[in-house]
């Protein structure tokens, strides 16, 4: 039996990164490049601090995190 869905299942968040460059990528994640080198990764919810830790260990500073849903209300 599978289990109801969270709404927090279905939430997620685009965080904007910086101080990675193109090689360190964290896990293959959908990203897009400006020309500041900031990276946007866009996370689950419930994976958010493991997110983090992993952007920390490779060296990346989180800049902003927004949710997924204002992300594409603006238009990037």
């Amino acid at each position: 039996m599978i289990p109801p869905t969270s709404s927090s299942d279905t939430r997620f968040f685009i965080y904007e990164v910086s101080g990675l460059n193109r090689y360190q990528q964290p896990d293959n994640s959908n990203y897009a490049i400006r020309p500041s080198d900031n990276v946007f990764v866009q996370v689950p919810y419930n994976r958010m601090n493991e997110k983090m830790r992993t952007i920390s260990r490779l060296g990346g500073t989180i800049v902003s995190i927004r949710p997924l849903n204002e992300h594409l209300s603006e238009g990037e």
